[in-house]
């Protein structure tokens, strides 16, 4: 069976929220956040499931069938994902411009590196297609697994790393720990509003193979994806704890000082021969992540754009120019966070969090939606799962609101009920 949107999917995943998120939870938390990873994985798993779904009971992308349920849903849409798209495509190239950093050794800015990975992005994106970017990812993502299984089970065979005197970890109870809790779940697996991506991508390889599959072979694609990338999510975290919590080590705020960083979780698991393998395949990981998210806003927004004003469908052009303003806006947004990576990081997190109570309501509509035949709605099952999911991002939401008003309250507040 082919893997396609899937393996996209997974890849835009398997970046900034492992990479930084989950090793951040493991470095300077331990395994207290392990079970708001398995939470926000499962109960964000019916939105994403819902985008892949619709393609395969209609045979075009959701964005259409959000035109199709009242052009309001469309406009929300495009509304929440304006400032999104700077924000996060900013947040992944920042990380993937360390890494780049680290790995050449080039004495050059962030901002430097980052400009040229988005014109790369762009350039690569209108020559190669739907086909480059598939092709690409999915030999990325092979070495990425490799690495990572590798690095996972050599760091539970040497052990966890010695602690340093008078350690006292972080309190989760506390306004900061609060926040990077939000910021942790906002992108486990990644933001609730590109699941309209995988339903893109799904139509568009359609469109390729000449080939729609069957609503059970997209179903396998996309689980597969989703669930690899959430168990990846647990093992960064596993090499966070067992290598750097309670070392007294802290992850630099600078983006090529923490690509450094990040590699040697591997390194000092696996060894130090594997250095330059390991840089290899972080900056891989990284890098597909960027071009994968370049490419889905840059769908994302042009297919709506399309919609919204009656454009012409065929034409390549709008996607094209949507992906060199996507760049230029994620670019300037860098030059404004240059030397305070997790800030950045935690900013575009946060956001995805706050607006996916809003998205994951867009695609819940959609697709029970009287336009979905009976054999395509999800089962009762997956419907309870995705209320629970509402119910749970808007209380967080909620409480992040209550965070910023009185932030010592609400930490009070916590510690007493708690």
């Amino acid at each position: 069976m082919a893997l396609g949107p899937g393996i996209l999917f997974a890849s835009t995943c398997i970046g900034v929220s492992h990479l930084v998120q989950s090793t951040r939870a493991g470095a300077d938390y331990g395994f207290v956040l392990l079970i708001a990873i398995v939470v926000a994985n499962v109960l964000k798993y019916p939105f994403f499931e819902f985008a892949s779904r619709y393609t395969s009971a209609t045979g075009v992308n959701i964005l259409d069938g959000y035109l199709k349920e009242g052009r309001w849903i469309l406009i929300l849409y495009f509304l929440i994902s304006l400032p999104s798209m700077f924000i996060v495509t900013a947040a992944v190239t920042f990380v993937t411009a360390g890494l780049l950093g680290n790995l050449l050794g080039l004495n050059l800015t962030t901002d430097i590196w980052s400009a040229l990975l988005l014109g790369f992005c762009v350039i690569a994106l209108g020559i190669g297609k739907y086909k480059l970017l598939d092709s690409l990812l999915k030999w990325v993502g092979a070495i990425l697994l490799i690495s990572v299984v590798a690095a996972f089970f050599s760091a539970l065979i040497n052990g966890k790393a010695a602690m340093v005197d008078g350690f006292v970890a972080p309190s989760v109870l506390e306004p900061a720990g609060i926040i990077f809790l939000i910021a942790l779940m906002g992108w486990m697996p990644t933001a609730v509003d590109i699941s309209t991506w995988t339903s893109l991508w799904a139509e568009e390889k359609a469109k390729v193979t000449g080939n729609t599959p069957s609503l059970k072979e997209a179903s396998f694609d996309f689980n597969f994806g989703y669930w690899v990338s959430a168990i990846l999510a647990i093992c960064f975290m596993t090499l966070g704890a067992y290598v750097m919590h309670g070392t007294g080590t802290e992850l630099s705020n600078n983006s090529t000082v923490f690509a450094g960083q990040v590699i040697s979780l591997f390194t000092e698991s696996i060894g130090n021969w594997s250095y330059i393998i390991i840089s290899i395949a972080a900056f891989s990981t990284m890098f597909s992540t960027t071009i994968a998210v370049v490419d889905g806003y840059g769908r994302a927004i042009s297919r709506t754009t399309q919609l919204l004003f009656s454009l012409e469908s065929s034409s390549r052009r709008p996607f094209i120019i949507w992906t060199i303003i996507i760049s230029i806006g994620a670019f300037l947004v860098i030059t404004i966070f240059v030397g305070n990576l997790k800030q950045l990081v935690d900013f575009a997190t946060i956001l995805s969090f706050v607006i996916a109570p809003l998205a994951g309501f867009i695609n819940y509509r959609v697709i029970f939606s009287k336009e979905i035949a009976k054999e395509f709605v999800p089962p009762a099952w997956l419907k309870w799962l995705a209320i629970a999911g509402l119910i749970f991002l808007s209380v967080f939401t909620i409480i992040y609101f209550f965070v910023l008003l009185d932030p010592e309250g609400t930490s009070q507040f916590f510690k007493n009920i708690l």
